[in-house]
């Protein structure tokens, strides 16, 4: 790998450990494993070696040297750090920027269709990092990056974004979101209601074809997958099947089949998503055009997931694909309630995501878990279905490391997975009293308590502060970068203006179609105007 020019070079093997000591001891430490053979120890010893576990049990310290670092655990819980299992890093400077809005009128201004949406190598640095350091304050030591390009990949923007989370210590899993389509080819009714001079804008061919986004691919890959020790690794996106070509799409399919990578695929995330279906899909749900190019599998991150019916949860749990559940921003974005309970009983693997920081403002995946576990009692009368706190620590681990292709090393604290590990402090209101750890880790949010983050091995956070960063410098950079790009900012916003009207009504049309379901609650009327 090359030097990078937008973060410090750290790039070789020895460099990327640094940091990292051969041998490392948690005492006396009341650990929540996430191992179903040894669920938990009121009072065991960890030992870390190489940035993995060696081993866990009372006194397994026991017979050790003096030549390691030794950490006190009293007082403290030790659980698996956090998996943020969907995320898009290039918003991350947009928290608060938008009221709520249906996703297609949202991403007008989320992800503006114009050259004048750049920004530098720098930048995409600076902003990926300002959202990394936000996870790993949390405890998130894990995320599944679905990094959208604008106006299209570069192998600049794409070293900006990995060198940042390899210089701040978090551990990412990277993909190219990047649609090949004209606009006009993703959406249904839109090209009929926009006037003459506006449609040619919406033909227009896509910023980069097929052939150059496999060679980013191939960059990313070649430059990037299983570097740092295999803390950064590549997974491969199509955004959505209705957004890009099938020879593309069944390309990427290829890729992932041959490195192994994660497939994100958002499908079925609106109502609007599943009139697509009807309309231009001859009644054929996104899942079900995906299956019939026989590219559905136990690879892909199917992201969202809300509008679908049992036939698509049928499919879901042949091809043992996983499902990952966003439900902050399907609320900030109106989106509906996913089915959790019938994915669940099928044996779909669920794991848990924030999205991004425009739909959920935060990357704080304590309160995911809560809204999981809440979100669901609305929509189904029978308490027995109401998700627990266990299950969806499951979803945050298992989960997690499931759609990360990596459910042999992340997720659980047991003998040679990787010492990912978030430390909180019991003597705190969270757990004061302590009655029942999954409940209160679930319900109480425990992201008071965190008081450490490790993640392979090396503490990055303690008390607090992030040990391999300077958090004021970069924030005031943040803060720079976002000032003198205020002018472009407001010049995006109103060519977006331009444009809602007509996305609006495209949305008021697609409540006219009849799609067989409901995942809204309350008074929800879809043909209401």
């Amino acid at each position: 790998m090359s030097d990078n020019p937008v973060g410090p070079a750290n790039t070789s093997s020895a460099q990327t450990s640094d940091g990292v000591a051969p041998l490392t001891v948690i005492r006396n430490a009341c650990v929540l494993t996430m191992d179903p053979t040894c669920p938990q120890h009121a009072c065991a010893d960890i030992v870390i070696e190489h940035g993995r576990i060696r081993e866990i049990a009372p006194d397994a310290s026991l017979g050790i040297g003096d030549a390691h670092v030794v950490i006190d655990g009293a007082g403290h819980l030790v659980m698996p750090g956090l998996i943020n299992a969907h995320f898009h890093s290039p918003t991350n400077f947009l928290k608060g920027a938008l009221d709520s809005l249906p996703l297609e009128l949202f991403m007008l201004y989320e992800v503006p269709a114009t050259p004048d949406a750049a920004v530098s190598a720098r930048g995409a640095y600076v902003r990926t990092q300002i959202g990394a350091a936000e996870m790993l304050k949390l405890g998130v030591t894990s995320v599944q990056d679905d990094a959208f390009f604008l106006p299209a990949p570069s192998h600049a923007e794409i070293d900006a974004v990995m060198s940042a989370y390899r210089d701040i210590g978090i551990r990412a899993t990277v993909a190219l979101d990047q649609p090949n389509l004209p606009e006009i080819a993703k959406l249904p009714f839109l090209g009929d209601l926009v006037p003459d001079e506006l449609r040619a804008r919406l033909e227009a061919p896509a910023p980069m074809q097929t052939d150059d986004l496999l060679r980013h691919y191939r960059y990313l890959i070649d430059t990037w997958h299983q570097s740092s020790d295999g803390r950064l690794r590549a997974a491969v996106s199509c955004s959505a099947p209705q957004r890009v070509s099938v020879d593309y799409l069944r390309e990427l399919d290829t890729l992932s089949r041959a490195h192994d990578l994660p497939f994100y695929i958002h499908m079925l995330e609106t109502r609007l998503q599943r009139v697509f279906g009807e309309v231009c899909l001859n009644g054929r749900s996104l899942i079900q055009y995906v299956d019939d190019l026989s590219l559905l599998s136990e690879r892909m991150n199917v992201i969202h997931a809300v509008w679908i019916d049992d036939d698509d949860i049928a499919l879901l749990a042949r091809a043992r694909a996983q499902v990952i559940h966003n439900p902050i921003s399907n609320l900030r974005l109106g989106s509906g309630v996913m089915p959790f309970r019938r994915l669940a009983q099928a044996g779909v693997p669920i794991a848990l995501g924030s999205d991004e920081i425009i739909a959920d403002d935060a990357v704080n995946l304590w309160s995911v878990m809560k809204t999981a576990a809440l979100i669901h009692t609305i929509g189904d009368p029978d308490p027995q279905r109401w998700p627990v706190a266990d299950e969806i620590l499951q979803c945050m681990f298992d989960g997690g490391a499931t759609a990360m292709r990596q459910r042999h090393q992340l997720g659980r604290i047991a003998s040679g997975f990787q010492a990912d590990l978030v430390m909180l402090d019991l003597d705190t209101l969270p757990f004061t009293p302590l009655n029942d750890i999954a409940r209160q880790l679930v319900y109480a949010d425990a992201s008071r308590a965190v008081v450490m983050t490790m993640v392979a091995g090396r503490v990055v956070m303690r008390d607090g502060k992030l040990l391999t960063i300077d958090e004021p410098a970069l924030r005031q950079e943040a803060r720079a970068i976002m000032a003198a790009a205020a002018g472009q900012r407001e010049t995006l916003t109103r060519e977006a203006a331009e444009w809602l009207p007509y996305y609006r009504a495209m949305y008021q049309k697609s409540l006219a179609v009849d799609v067989r379901m409901n995942r809204w609650v309350g008074d929800a009327n879809p043909a209401r105007s």
